[in-house]
């Protein structure tokens, strides 16, 4: 057997050696076996490229991968600057209007920020800041922010207050009334959202108040604990009370008691230096 494969060996490499110009006997052979075998060489090719190509795939899956969180991060990045940018925005139209507001007024304050809010003493609705005595700040004293009356001061330490907000059910503050400037109370109803308003009885029972009036501070002589002439809120609507003695007017108020932040206690007034020169007491 050994013998037969090697003369079959002799003989294919004696005639494909004795080839001539018109080619070799082989050459049809050869043409015949490439043309079987390539196209089973291309497939098993095309086959294997994809497993050749793991490597490659999975280099580039790592690298999107990279990119996609090197981008999230300069997303959150962005975001976050928008939204500092935009608190700083927010506080700095809140500063600036108390300055107005304050300018307007003649008034003289320390601004302050809201840092909490709760109960204090017998009242539900108060809010904490962050000024006290080392500040100037005493109970009694008026509390206003960019759009107008918040409250007033009833206790202080040397770095923080206290302030009843003017929704509190336990609040009263006297109020006048339009261009009449008639006067009246002005009591909470506890609700801290957009949906709280405030009910002002006229000490004048046959004025009938008029939807649109604004209603401002009555003022007290000193100027404490609220200075005269700080915008509160404007009539909404008038009902009758139930003696029929008074009509009652439903103010919605300025102020937006759900997001206070910035906010400024005034610490002295055109009225309160005036009764001071004078030797006038606050009531």
């Amino acid at each position: 057997m050994v013998g037969l494969l090697v003369l079959a060996s002799l003989t294919v490499l004696t005639l494909d050696a004795r080839r001539e110009d018109d080619g070799s006997p082989l050459d049809s052979l050869r043409t015949g076996v490439g043309s079987v075998l390539g196209p089973a060489q291309d497939g098993a090719t095309s086959a294997l490229r994809p497993l050749t190509d793991i490597p490659k795939h999975f280099e580039q899956v790592a690298e999107l991968r990279d990119r996609n969180q090197a981008l999230q991060a300069a997303n959150d990045q962005l975001t976050q600057q928008l939204r500092v940018a935009g608190a700083n925005a927010h506080r700095d139209a809140e500063l600036g209007g108390v300055d107005r507001l304050a300018n307007t007024e003649d008034l003289d304050v320390v601004k302050a920020e809201v840092v909490g809010m709760g109960a204090a003493q017998s009242f539900s609705r108060t809010v904490s800041i962050d000024v006290g005595t080392r500040d100037g700040v005493a109970p009694d004293l008026t509390v206003i922010n960019a759009d107008g009356l918040v409250g007033r001061v009833v206790e202080s330490s040397a770095t923080t207050s206290t302030v009843l907000l003017i929704i509190d059910p336990g609040s009263t503050v006297g109020g006048r009334l339009g261009e009449s400037m008639e006067l009246g109370f002005i009591d909470g109803d506890g609700d801290l959202s957009a949906a709280g308003r405030l009910e002002l009885s006229l000490v004048d029972h046959t004025v009938s108040p008029r939807e649109g009036d604004v209603v401002v501070t009555w003022g007290s002589r000193g100027g404490a604990p609220y200075v005269a002439g700080i915008p509160v809120g404007s009539v909404e609507s008038v009902h009758s009370s139930p003696a029929e003695l008074t009509q009652i007017a439903e103010v919605r108020p300025f102020v937006d008691f759900s997001s206070l932040d910035v906010v400024a206690v005034v610490t002295g007034s055109a009225d309160r230096r005036t009764d001071d020169l004078a030797g006038g007491a606050a009531w």
